[in-house]
């Protein structure tokens, strides 16, 4: 929302896409730094953990919001804000706004976002427990490769986000609609092998290759398609709508179908390839960027 707004609006012309990738690497950094706690918590003896070991992470994290918070006030608002203060533009109700002048774009966003929230949850929480549960591989060795993963998101992230302004973010999106279509039965293929090492490299290129195409160029994208004076309420009003549906809805519906198969995941695959499809036909109807957006 917020974060990548400011990335985007104080971007140079034509560099926006690489700048608004930025801060997108805080997932992969957010999933490092929550393995390290988690691993530092886990070496402590049972007894200290349960009694005060299990809120160090929840205490550190303080200083990370401390963090953010200086940051945020320490950066001037985008050029685009202030010339709209300026005009006298401000929306009093800028939500209601985006939903009464603007449904196309807010459903589009949440459709395409959608599908990308259910990758990368499907990657990162649906199959550490399909891998961990039914196929009985280690738990440290998905763990890992979860962190590997996320370690070379903070590389191709910025790298997609750099391509997005060669190439296009809507084209660019499309093409990790594409790639997350095609990978979905090589993942599942690769995990049910068992094999430790390709089950380990499905969990790495799901989250350190096909998650950052998909992601990278989102924050422009999703800015094109809104004036300032409601871009950052459109933005993240479906950008939590698309949460609910991908983060909220989709693992209990993989797990729902997964048992429906008798354990296979065939109707997965066929759900992820679906909601690649349909995310790709609101991505087409998308509008194109918007002057100074």
């Amino acid at each position: 929302g917020g974060a990548v707004l400011m990335a985007v609006e104080h971007a140079p012309k034509g560099r926006k896409g690489l700048f608004g990738s930025l801060p997108q690497t805080g997932v992969g950094l957010g999933l490092i730094l929550s393995s390290l706690a988690m691993a530092a918590v886990a070496a402590l003896p049972e007894a200290d953990m349960l009694s005060w070991g299990w809120r160090v992470p929840f205490l550190a994290s303080i200083a990370l919001v401390g963090l953010g918070w200086f940051i945020r006030a320490k950066v001037p608002e985008s050029p685009d804000f202030e010339k709209m203060q300026r005009q006298g533009k401000a929306e009093k109700s800028p939500v209601t706004a985006a939903l009464r002048r603007h449904p196309r774009e807010v459903l589009t966003i949440v459709g395409a976002r959608a599908a990308e929230n259910t990758w990368f949850y499907m990657v990162v929480t649906f199959a550490l427990s399909y891998a961990t549960q039914q196929l009985h591989l280690p738990k440290a060795e998905m763990l890992h490769a979860i962190t590997v993963g996320a370690a070379l998101s903070l590389v191709t992230m910025p790298l997609c986000g750099h391509l997005s302004d060669l190439i296009g973010q809507r084209r660019m999106f499309a093409i990790g609609l594409v790639l997350m279509c095609a990978f979905a039965a090589p993942f599942f293929m690769m995990l049910g092998t068992q094999q430790i090492a390709l089950a380990w490299w499905a969990i790495v290129l799901g989250l350190g290759v096909v998650f950052p195409i998909l992601y990278a160029p989102e924050s422009l994208l999703f800015a094109q398609q809104f004036p300032a004076e409601i871009r950052y309420s459109g933005i993240s009003l479906s950008v939590q709508l698309a949460g609910v549906i991908g983060g909220g809805f989709a693992p209990m519906i993989a797990t729902s179908l997964l048992k429906a198969g008798g354990g296979q995941p065939h109707y997965v695959i066929a759900y992820l390839v679906g909601f690649g499809v349909f995310a790709l036909a609101c991505t087409a109807l998308m509008r194109p960027a918007r002057a100074g957006a």
